[in-house]
């Protein structure tokens, strides 16, 4: 019996089956994203890189940068804080939803905890413990909301969320990079935004960062004579690193081009697949990721009808 036939359309059954699963499918997924109102900015997200941002990507590359940095913050799952952002004019009901709250603190230690708000109220529970919580409290007239608070170790230490599909809408290539000789830089517009700092860093990585292991980017640099006044765009060094009087050292182009493209990742606004909360009184592209003391009025950057990953 001549099992050719049916060898041919197995063969062609599962060649058909991978291209839709490895090719079509992401394409749907992924390749038809699209900006974004943030919530709560209403901004757009993400926006394009400026035109010098987008030079530095090619000198990022160019150099190896991804060899030793990765663009991709992860998370292990998510969490909710309560936070009391407003007494309203019950204080006594106020105290009994409290009570019920943290049946623990003493009603001495609950007036204390309103006497600055916003306070984070419970930590570190589920969304709908946090949303339960939420209405005891506003049923006595008070304001309370649910902040979404991401977790994991790489949480807040590279960014406040994880990254997701959508931050990479505009680049090309993308450069999630594999590994972490370095720091991750999702972020590290936010993290660090001294334009200054990193252009010391590339020259001398060790006079910015103690124990650094990155190599000398000096090539991107020229040692140029004082003629006049010094240039505005000269480094400020240390005498055992700077030149010799008379000199100064100043950024070429492709320095200036990678730090704006480094002070352009920003990974840090709330979406709809990467929830997170964040300060309503701060603008966009903020890095506040903790109610705890602040002054700002929390609000959830997810809808309340859409729970969190666990």
């Amino acid at each position: 019996m001549n099992f050719g036939p049916l060898i041919f359309l197995a063969a062609f059954f599962g060649l058909t089956c991978s291209w839709f699963g490895f090719v079509l499918t992401p394409q749907f997924q992924v390749g038809r994203l699209q900006q974004t109102n943030t919530i709560p900015a209403g901004a757009l997200y993400p926006v394009s890189r400026p035109g010098l941002a987008r030079q530095g990507l090619s000198v990022y590359r160019a150099n190896g940068c991804a060899y030793c940095h990765s663009q991709q913050v992860g998370q292990t799952g998510t969490t909710c804080d309560v936070v009391l952002t407003d007494p309203g004019t019950n204080q006594t009901a106020l105290l009994v939803a409290l009570r019920k709250i943290r049946p623990a603190l003493s009603e001495s230690e609950d007036k204390e905890l309103l006497a600055s708000l916003p306070k984070t109220i419970r930590q570190g529970v589920t969304k709908e413990e946090a949303d339960a919580a939420v209405k005891v409290l506003t049923s006595s007239s008070a304001k309370a909301t649910t902040w979404i608070v991401p977790v994991g170790p790489d949480i807040p230490r590279w960014g406040i969320r994880r990254t997701v599909a959508e931050d990479y809408l505009f680049d090309y290539p993308v450069m999630t990079g594999s590994q972490r000789v370095g720091p991750d830089l999702a972020n590290v517009g936010v993290r660090m935004p001294d334009a200054n700092w990193h252009l010391r860093h590339l020259y001398a990585p060790r006079s910015a960062v103690k124990d650094s292991v990155m190599p000398l980017y000096r090539f991107l640099f020229e040692k140029r004579r004082i003629e006049g006044t010094r240039s505005p765009e000269a480094l400020t060094l240390p005498p055992e690193l700077g030149p010799e009087p008379g000199y100064e050292i100043v950024p070429k182009p492709e320095a200036i081009a990678l730090v704006a493209y480094l002070m352009s990742l920003r990974a840090n606004e709330p979406l709809f697949d990467a929830p997170v909360s964040v300060a309503a009184a701060v603008t966009s592209n903020s890095d506040t990721n903790a109610p705890s003391g602040g002054t700002s009025t929390p609000t959830n950057a997810a809808p309340t009808n859409t729970p969190p990953t666990k």
